[in-house]
């Protein structure tokens, strides 16, 4: 009996162990070591090298819209060798007299590239072939300037206005003093040079060296 009641003590012993073993695997955290796990913050997934995302953005050329530069590729004002000053005729509105009164000029992008032009001409009496004889002529500004582009074969345009000659053959000038006439005129173009230019019909005459000039523009003037 004391054998048996012995066994009997051990088992219940066992039994218990195992309860208790098996309660306190229950209760503990996944990891198996027994301690407390932390949650951790999910990380954003790392992006793989050479994806798309990954490749660093093209940075806008300078000049371009993108780069918040100006438009048109930065293009420049156009040189002397870009352009040429097409010879003189007469216009429709001028003053009233025999003289020549008012005559358009154009000036055409001769080059493969575009350029811009902007601004005034400047106007003088050509000194039969020596520029140090040439005659400038005191100018006037009619209107606003603004730049105007001109793509490969496109023209500006200017208007030149004198105080016209009255009366017959050589004529007289209000002011008392002497016509003059100049068989070529010598046009100054901002920042394109000067550029020798004829009438398509006759000389240019006029009075008191002056002359009004409009901007160069797009827009043929009447």
């Amino acid at each position: 009996m004391h054998y048996t009641a012995g066994v009997g003590r051990t088992a219940a012993a066992l039994v218990m162990a195992v309860a208790v073993t098996t309660l306190m695997a229950g209760c503990t955290p996944a990891g198996g070591d027994g301690a407390i796990a932390t949650p951790t913050t999910p990380t954003k997934p790392t992006t793989p090298a050479g994806s798309e995302s990954a490749k660093p953005k093209p940075t806008p050329p300078a000049g371009s819209s993108a780069a918040g530069g100006a438009t048109g590729g930065g293009t420049k004002a156009c040189v002397i060798d870009q352009i040429k000053a097409s010879d003189a005729h007469q216009a429709d509105v001028r003053p009233p007299g025999t003289g020549t009164g008012a005559v358009i000029v154009s000036v055409t992008n001769t080059s493969k590239q575009p350029c811009t032009l902007s601004g005034f001409p400047t106007v003088a009496g050509a000194g039969n072939g020596s520029p140090d004889k040439n005659v400038p002529l005191a100018i006037t500004h009619s209107g606003s300037a603004s730049t105007v582009s001109l793509a490969p074969g496109a023209r500006a345009w200017t208007k030149l206005t004198f105080v016209n000659v009255q009366g017959e053959a050589d004529g007289y000038c209000v002011s008392g003093a002497t016509p003059a006439s100049f068989p070529t005129l010598v046009l100054g173009v901002p920042g394109a040079g000067s550029h020798q230019i004829a009438m398509d019909d006759g000389v240019f005459a006029e009075c008191d060296n002056k002359a009004t000039v409009t901007a160069f523009s797009p827009t043929k003037p009447s």
